[in-house]
């Protein structure tokens, strides 16, 4: 196989890998059988087109990423509890395992074929225009609700549907993700003129549905997000123009999603936040606590290896302390889910896990704004730091869709530099000096 084929090749999965995570939103956050099948295959069908290629060329050159190595031990753990019937249910560990080995996939076919720094602009561009366009429909859906998914599916139980997500608090996952990719962008030096105010529009409209959507925690893990950004922009020594620049678009940015936030949502955006216990027919912020405790109570029973990936639903049920009408799946709570389905050795992992990514993509941040690789990470960072601060009071990382995001942001944050510089929009050419990564503009 030729070199050029193999790059259509490399394309080909890259453009494919990025498909699937664009349309797992769209499809319910792909929670459905049929979505997780699609996710599941598309990975599989993926990583076999990209395998035949690199066989067919006689080449099989791998990429490493740090990652790699907890996500292995990860797996292992799994195939532990499924081989040794470890698990309180073999089957749902089963299933369970395919969709993080569809994860697995994902991240590893990004390191493989996310290169050049076209893509990284294709990128940026493509997900902040797919963001903006998911935060619009999702504007005009909340505003003429029928109670049904776009207006047309009714769910199978009843639910707060927000844009195409069942769950609001899911849809503020997505975002979370999201809002980072133009926000950064619109900070760097290569964001200019029309296309910085672009980029602070679609992410202050992104931004606003996270507060129109209702959910809390959404709202402060945003929060944190923002903190970050402003610790990050203080510690960065930029000069005085490029501060001001960076004020002035942060500015305009809170302008813009406090004045939709309040114009749109008003006093009951307001009311609804405020109210820990305005459930709306979700479980309120006492009922999460209660299955808190619950869970520390199971952990003891089995401390090491946990009672199997993706067996919470069907063990909880009787170490439940208090009677409700509500059938409770998941344990609203990521990292307490975790440690009960895979005990302390899956615990000491994900901890493994989260402190590569952010030790190596902190690491990237010397100068961001004109290091396209040091705006990548950050992106990714703030998008991981969202979900996570989210974890606690809920469950994104049991979403498929959301899931498969922050794995492959995990992922990015944590590849090794390899984007030069691109022309920025204007007259003048941008480099970048080697060896102190200062930006210099040739008119």
């Amino acid at each position: 196989m030729k070199q050029k084929d193999l790059s259509a090749t490399d394309s080909f999965v890259f453009y494919g890998v990025f498909a699937l995570l664009l349309l797992g939103p769209l499809a319910f956050g792909a929670v459905e059988p049929w979505a997780i099948f699609s996710l599941e295959a598309g990975a599989v069908v993926l990583f076999i087109v990209w395998t035949a290629s690199r066989f067919l060329s006689n080449e099989l050159p791998i990429s490493w990423s740090p990652l790699f190595a907890p996500m292995l031990l990860f797996a292992a753990l799994v195939l532990f509890q499924i081989a040794t019937r470890n698990s309180a249910y073999r089957y749902a560990t089963f299933s369970s395992g395919l969709l993080y080995g569809a994860y697995g996939l994902l991240c590893f076919l990004t390191v493989q074929c996310l290169r050049r720094t076209s893509q990284v602009k294709i990128l940026a561009i493509s997900f902040s225009a797919y963001g903006m366009a998911v935060a619009t429909f999702s504007l005009f859906h909340g505003l003429a609700s029928n109670g049904r998914l776009y207006w047309l599916r009714t769910p199978p139980h009843w639910s707060w549907i927000y844009g195409p997500y069942i769950n609001h608090n899911h849809y503020a996952g997505l975002m979370e993700m999201l809002v980072p990719i133009p926000l950064v962008f619109s900070l760097s030096i290569y964001a200019r003129g029309g296309l910085r105010k672009a980029a602070v529009v679609a992410s202050a409209v992104m931004a606003t549905t996270i507060f129109l959507c209702g959910s809390r925690g959404g709202v402060v893990a945003f929060m944190c997000e923002l903190i970050l950004l402003v610790c990050i922009l203080i510690w960065q020594r930029s000069s005085k123009r490029s501060s001001l620049s960076n004020r002035l678009t942060l500015a305009l940015f809170a302008i813009l999603l406090l004045s939709l936030s309040g114009w749109i949502g008003g006093y009951a955006t307001i009311g609804r936040l405020i109210n820990v216990e305005s459930t709306r027919h979700e479980i309120t912020g006492s009922l999460r606590l209660a299955i808190d405790r619950d869970l520390l109570k199971m952990f003891p029973h089995r401390p090491f290896l946990g009672w199997g990936l993706g067996t919470f639903e069907y063990v909880y049920p009787q170490f439940r302390s208090f009677y409700t009408s509500y059938y409770i799946d998941e344990a609203h709570n990521d990292y307490l889910q975790l440690l009960i389905e895979l005990g302390a050795a899956g615990f000491i992992t994900m901890i493994w896990f989260l402190w590569l990514v952010f030790r190596i993509g902190s690491k990237k941040l010397r100068n961001w704004p004109a290091d396209i690789n040091g705006a990548v990470a950050l992106a990714a960072l703030l998008g991981v730091t969202g979900i996570l601060v989210h974890s606690l009071v809920d469950f994104n990382l049991q979403v498929p869709a959301n899931a498969a995001l922050f794995y492959v942001l995990c992922t990015i944050a944590t590849m090794e530099p390899r984007f030069g510089s691109f022309r920025p929009p204007g007259d003048e050419l941008l480099q970048i000096d080697a060896n102190n990564r200062q930006p210099h503009f040739l008119v």
